[in-house]
């Protein structure tokens, strides 16, 4: 990974010019997505990734970046980014949905699944996703244990795409106290059977170490 050094507000590439020299940090584009990987891979996203793939949920299908028993040929700013409904709501529950959601909003360039992202950005804080892989691998053990449970083609997808609206639409109505109240209790209901996960969530809220 290349280092980070403060960047030069008089730089024309520079982006938020109401942003002190203080404040920013030089990145490049390789750099962002080496952190966003390695974010991913802290919270353990292969094993949720794992289930929606066997059932048909595969958020790279048809990509022509990628070539079958290869994988991705070319990572780009906007597929590091784009976070699916479980990994949302992981992020969502541990408190870094925030965090990673305000790092990307300072990449510019992204589009869907490529990017035109400088080679050098900057942004004003680092990307830190603690280890929560054994969360990850609590919610997977839940969503393969529904998948058996609910025979119905289709279930484990429908309900990745209700929890990543409902947590979407508490950005959208931010400042309407009721109705984040509501959708936190749709949020609720609709992870009620992932009872390993809160398991594990609960210690590690107390510990900081789930124990499954």
């Amino acid at each position: 990974m290349s280092s980070i050094m403060e960047s030069n507000p008089s730089n024309p590439n520079s982006q938020g010019s109401n942003a002190t020299s203080s404040e920013l940090h030089q990145i490049s584009r390789l750099s962002v997505i080496d952190l966003g990987i390695r974010a991913l891979q802290d919270a353990g996203s292969e094993h949720i990734c794992k289930v929606c793939i066997a059932n048909g949920g595969s958020c790279c299908n048809g990509c022509r970046h990628l070539v079958r028993g290869l994988g991705c040929q070319l990572r780009n700013t906007s597929c590091t980014a784009w976070l699916c409904g479980f990994l949302k709501y992981l992020l969502y529950e541990t408190g870094h949905l925030q965090e990673w959601n305000y790092f990307w909003e300072q990449v510019p360039g992204q589009d869907y699944r490529e990017d035109f992202t400088p080679e050098v950005v900057f942004v004003d804080n680092r990307l830190s996703i603690p280890s929560i892989r054994e969360l990850s691998e609590a919610l997977a053990a839940d969503l393969e244990e529904l998948a058996r449970a609910h025979i119905a083609i289709g279930f484990i997808i429908t309900l990745r795409e209700k929890i990543d609206k409902n947590i979407d639409r508490l950005d959208t109505c931010r400042h309407d106290v009721k109705k984040q109240a509501r959708i936190k209790r749709n949020i609720k209901i609709l992870s009620s059977p992932f009872q390993r996960f809160h398991k594990a969530l609960r210690e590690y809220q107390l510990h900081g170490s789930p124990s499954l």
